[in-house]
């Protein structure tokens, strides 16, 4: 069997990708519980649920691209040079 070879070009890829899709989930989920609150207004229904929602998953997801992204500057700061 042939084993393939990850390059280092392979690999930062990947790590941008993952903190492009962190962040735009998290821009995402923004702009869908704006929405369902603006939805929730427009047909004055309760927002308690849509609130509870949201004041625990955007601190969450803001939390983890930030952390997504400060570990991967930081080690991009830090790597060994071939």
């Amino acid at each position: 069997m042939e084993e393939k070879k990850v390059t280092p070009k392979y690999i930062l890829f990947l790590q941008v990708f993952s903190i492009s899709i962190i962040w735009v989930l998290f821009i995402s989920v923004n702009f869908w519980i704006i929405n369902l609150i603006s939805l929730s207004r427009y047909l004055q229904d309760t927002q308690n649920a849509t609130l509870v929602i949201s004041i625990i998953i955007l601190p969450l997801f803001g939390l983890l691209a930030g952390v997504l992204t400060y570990v991967f500057v930081g080690l991009r700061k830090t790597r060994i040079r071939d």
